[in-house]
């Protein structure tokens, strides 16, 4: 009488080729996981560059302002509402975001001096979240570097 089923052996081949399928998908899933991340940080400084023209038209006493001011539930120059709040928190989709804003007395109010300027800046969280670092200033320029913090120096995306 013959039993039915498996050898050893065909079983050892199979898992061989699901590691190999395995090994050839998994690298590509990350790389497309990283570019998304940083499609995802482009879009974001977007967001950004936008909120703070609004910001410093809406509050033209204040001028530009902080990432945390962005955010909040609107109507205040403390919380305008013109992004959400992950966003606002400084992290997103694996990278970290900071708003800064200058050139002015810091104050808002009449007789104060607006900030004029404003830098954003996009870094990956870690190096599988993704591998450009981004930044951007009231040019809207969004200018990227590959192993350091970008800065003003650097090429703008294209």
């Amino acid at each position: 009488m013959k039993e039915k089923g498996f050898s050893l052996i065909e079983l050892l081949i199979v898992v061989a080729i699901i590691l190999i399928i395995a090994g050839i998908a998994i690298p590509n899933l990350l790389r497309s996981r990283m570019a998304a991340n940083e499609a995802s940080a482009v879009g974001s400084i977007r967001t950004i560059n936008t909120a703070e023209i609004t910001y410093s038209s809406t509050y033209p006493d204040c001028g530009f302002t902080a990432l945390s001011n962005l955010g909040g539930s609107g109507g205040s120059a403390g919380g305008a509402g013109l992004i959400d709040s992950v966003l606002a928190s400084g992290i997103k989709s694996g990278y970290s975001f900071a708003a800064t804003a200058s050139g002015g007395s810091g104050t808002c109010g009449s007789g104060s001096q607006p900030n004029s300027v404003y830098t954003v800046t996009g870094q990956p969280v870690s190096q599988q979240t993704g591998q450009r670092y981004f930044f951007s200033s009231e040019s809207g320029v969004i200018r990227y570097n590959t192993s350091a913090t970008a800065t003003v120096n650097d090429p703008p995306l294209q």
